[in-house]
């Protein structure tokens, strides 16, 4: 048995961004007030044409990672306006945001009543406003996922506020607003939606439909993002990105991550730093512990032939093994520039209080091996 949950409606394709003045009025009614949530930069054309369809706009610039305060200022703001509609234009961390303030707005009580592990846990008890979701990057698939990733300053963590109301409704994604990324940014959210396909394929929970959307995404994004990254306007290499990304929230909404997010969340807590790269130098590493921990504790476990498959859908070769697959993760980190995770202050001394956040996180529960305390802090050592 297995369940598939996803945006409302999801519009690919080069040019399409042309359309979101009218799918917002079509989804908030000719005369909306949406807030809308964008980064640092956004088209002043794209914003005035939401103006001509009617819509009343509240801009909102997100700043960095979303945190729980960011969440409380933003979801003030959408009350204080009578925002009905909400619209995020940005990467991961702009739809994060504009995710979690429609799903706060309606719902009294703070973030924390809502989110899991550090919070209450509780149920919405009112629909979120309608969210549209454009990203701008390629990576994270926020745009078609039920949570949104806060980062919390007092337990120093990034934790979830999810809940199955929480996708949106719309999910426009235009490959063209992905060709100004610069080359660090295209190489960590790259790398980032290969992790989110990866390992929702090898997870607990995954399912036929999960494992197509995984297996044409791998192979799409391992041809694709050096080509991207080399050259930001190769269409088909920055379309195929886009889909990478796309697949892969898809997938993680319905089969679960592993245990590289499950060490991304605390790390992300604790340390600045691009979780996209964070996600890419513990990639090959976390390959190379589950692999070692299935042949020693579940040597007939069948990931571990999906292991192999991964390897054999990253190189194009027929004959490629598990340890092919990790190295071919290890070289592109590399290739691409990810830096080690001491670049972001993190040392020694952090190992165990890290490893043992990351045992507790929700992602580590789609693993497909649990990994003991040992080997979590081996691969955070190995990392740095």
């Amino acid at each position: 048995m297995f369940e598939l949950a996803t945006a409302t409606k999801i519009v690919f394709g080069d040019g399409c961004i042309a359309r979101l003045p009218a799918l917002a009025a079509e989804l908030g009614g000719p005369a909306a007030r949406v807030l809308l949530v964008t980064g640092r930069s956004v088209s002043p054309e794209l914003v005035a044409s939401l103006g001509r369809a009617g819509l009343a706009i509240t801009r909102l610039v997100a700043q960095g990672e979303p945190t729980t305060n960011a969440a409380r200022e933003g979801t003030a703001l959408a009350r204080e306006e009578a925002c009905t509609l909400v619209i995020a234009i940005g990467g991961g961390s702009v739809i994060d945001l504009g995710k979690a303030i429609a799903a706060l707005a309606p719902n009294a009580g703070d973030p924390l009543d809502y989110l899991e592990v550090i919070g209450r846990g509780l149920p919405l008890a009112a629909a979120p406003l309608p969210f549209i979701a454009v990203p701008t990057t390629a990576g994270t698939g926020a745009e078609v996922t039920k949570n949104a990733v806060l980062a919390d300053p007092v337990s120093r963590v990034k934790v979830s506020l999810r809940s199955d109301a929480m996708l949106p409704r719309v999910a426009l994604l235009d490959p063209e607003l992905t060709w100004s990324m610069p080359k660090a940014v295209t190489a960590s959210t790259g790398l980032d939606a290969i992790t989110q396909v990866i390992e929702p394929f090898v997870s607990n929970a995954a399912s036929p439909v999960t494992d197509a959307l995984c297996r044409d995404a791998i192979a799409r994004g391992a041809r694709a993002i050096r080509r991207a990254f080399e050259s930001g306007e190769d269409r088909e290499a920055r379309s195929d990105m886009a889909l990478t990304s796309l697949f892969g929230g898809i997938a993680l909404a319905n089969a679960k991550l592993g245990a590289v997010h499950g060490f991304a969340g605390p790390i992300g807590g604790t340390f600045e730093s691009p979780h996209g790269a964070v996600c890419a130098r513990l990639l090959p590493l976390v390959m190379e512990a589950n692999v070692r921990a299935l042949r020693a504790r579940s040597p007939g476990s069948p990931i571990l032939e999906r292991y192999h498959e991964v390897a054999r859908l990253v190189t194009g070769d027929p004959r490629a093994l598990a340890d092919d697959g990790i190295r071919w993760a290890a070289e592109l980190a590399d290739d691409l520039g990810i830096p080690s995770l001491s670049r972001y202050g993190m040392k020694e001394e952090h190992v165990t209080l890290l490893a043992s956040k990351s045992a507790r996180a929700s992602s580590m529960k789609g693993n497909p091996i649990v990994l003991t305390e040992e080997e979590l802090e081996e691969i955070l050592r190995r990392a740095l």
